[in-house]
């Protein structure tokens, strides 16, 4: 993702990180001050353009956030307790790579072929109008939504670009709804952002709250990294009120990358009873971001970059393993490789296959299928039965 640092890289710094030296290195104090030193990397920002200077397809995106709106108009990093709620809609380009976000060089001259643009963005006073357009988009959508939640180190316009890269390139349906919280989008604010997931989880509940009184009856949340983390926090919060009716309507839940530790895992999903189905995580022992937090933490054994899924025997999870398609530094890589996000065209199979014989799983997609009592873990490879292309990773 572009504009990235410590633990979502970005241009000028993917080379660094991906680096095999880097990723061995013994002192990973010396991967901090390399860090440090790309804290002024030029960081993603929303450009307004007219609609009908955009050639490509345009996405909305309805936005829930608990970022103080700063006197620029511009959603920043400092906390609000209050849930901001607005709607962006975002200029897919035509002339990219599959799988990337780019971001104009010259905000005063961007090019619509190759960047991601703003065509309107609307910020909605009251709930009630929030959730009447809410309302209307569900409707003409199966009464259906996905609400993505980013990670760590992200500027307002950088997950909201990167969601809106997911929805177009993935062709997930349903209404897209973006969760942002007060990230404050600094390589070296690991902790402040734990602190700031933490902060926001309220909001995310209120969120999903909202999308349901709006009339979805089916949500799907998608987080990546950190966000997994609050995710699973927001689960939990309507886990212990026993709010049934809402948990019921969490459709399924795809975890990317998670940045959470394995035991704290275990013990939320215990509390929050039986987990939404499906319920997928996408994970590589390959991560290299993920063993930094690691160091970070003092904790090993992150979700997102677990080798053993025994781990997870008694829970009803499917674990993807994406170890073999690559993307820099093996984080993201479920939205950013192009050979994945084909393999991804498939997932409706896999879902539908988990609900049947454990039997009926292998050879569904190209890989190894490992059961351990409930929980699966699919080792996925990049090969041409996909599309009947070979795919690289």
């Amino acid at each position: 993702m572009p504009g990235k640092g410590l633990l979502d890289p970005g241009p000028g710094t993917r080379d660094i990180l991906g680096m095999k030296q880097w990723l061995t290195a013994p002192r990973p104090l010396l991967a901090l001050a390399l860090m440090a030193l790309m804290a002024c990397t030029p960081r993603g920002t929303i450009t307004v353009v007219p609609p009908d200077t955009v050639p490509g397809p345009i996405v909305p995106l309805f936005v829930g956030t608990t970022r103080q709106l700063d006197v620029g108009g511009v959603y920043g990093p400092e906390r609000s307790e209050t849930l901001n709620l607005a709607r962006y809609d975002i200029a897919i380009p035509p002339a990219r790579q599959l799988g990337k976000v780019v971001f104009p060089k010259r905000p005063t001259r961007p090019d619509p072929q190759t960047d991601f643009l703003t065509t309107a963005q609307v910020f909605y006073p009251t709930e009630a109008r929030f959730r009447t357009d809410l309302s209307r988009a569900l409707a003409v959508n199966d009464h259906e939504a996905v609400i993505f939640v980013h990670g760590f180190n992200n500027t307002f316009a950088e997950g909201l670009y990167r969601f809106a890269q997911l929805d177009h390139d993935l062709q997930i349906p349903g209404v897209a709804v973006h969760y942002s919280w007060p990230s404050a989008a600094q390589p070296l604010g690991y902790v402040q952002d734990r602190d700031s997931a933490l902060f926001a989880r309220d909001g995310l509940e209120q969120l999903i709250r909202d999308v349901s009184a709006a009339g979805a009856r089916r949500i799907v949340l998608v987080a990546h990294s950190m966000g997994g983390h609050l995710t699973m926090e927001a689960l939990r919060q309507i886990a212990l009120r026993g709010d049934r009716s809402l948990m019921n309507k969490v459709d399924g839940v795809v975890l990317i990358s998670p940045d959470i530790d394995v035991d704290v895992f275990r013990m939320t999903a215990k509390t929050i009873g039986d987990l939404p189905e499906p319920f997928i995580i996408f994970g590589s022992p390959r991560d290299g971001v993920l063993r930094l937090s690691s160091f970070i933490t003092g904790q090993q054994g992150r979700l997102g970059s677990l080798e053993d899924v025994a781990k997870l025997a008694d829970l009803d999870v499917t674990y993807l393993d994406v170890g073999a398609f690559r993307d820099g530094t093996g984080h993201f890589t479920a939205g950013t490789s192009p050979g994945l996000i084909r393999v991804l065209g498939r997932i409706e199979d896999v879902n539908a296959a988990f609900r049947g014989d454990v039997g009926a799983r292998t050879g569904l997609l190209p890989g190894v299928v490992l059961t351990v009592r409930r929980a699966t873990r699919i080792i996925l490879t990049p090969v041409g039965q996909i599309t009947g292309t070979t795919l690289t990773p």
